[in-house]
């Protein structure tokens, strides 16, 4: 069991890949996992599980089908609600932490040259 701090801006702010979430920690059968975005990734939703999105730095904008978009700033945090189909959008750099279950696919049911699998997003950069 690993027992040390994790400054999530600062592993964040390490990457250099925009749209590949990386795994930084665990929590029972859920993983923590920080990105950097910027533009936007696909539509997409995932069936069997909620999405958090929790805004370290920057802003997101979160499209969702059939509502307003949600506008997120720093220390700011949304969760996308299983078989929403969402689009996040980062017109400047974001950074951001998630948090989900372990078996949450990248971009749901949807293929996308930016689609990253758990083992990708398990080896560090």
């Amino acid at each position: 069991m690993m027992t040390s701090v994790v400054d999530l801006l600062a592993e964040a702010s390490r990457l250099n890949d925009t749209w590949f979430p990386r795994v930084v920690g665990r929590v029972n059968d859920h993983l923590v996992k920080v990105a950097k975005l910027q533009g936007q990734l696909v539509w997409h939703d995932h069936a069997r599980q909620d999405e958090m999105f929790l805004v370290l730095a920057g802003e997101l904008r979160i499209e969702l089908e059939g509502q307003a978009p949600i506008r997120l700033t720093s220390g700011q945090m949304f969760v996308v609600p299983r078989g929403l189909r969402h689009n996040p959008v980062a017109e400047q750099e974001c950074l951001i932490a998630l948090f989900e279950p372990a078996d949450t696919a990248h971009t749901g049911d949807i293929a996308d040259s930016r689609s990253r699998t758990l083992a990708e997003q398990m080896r560090a950069e």
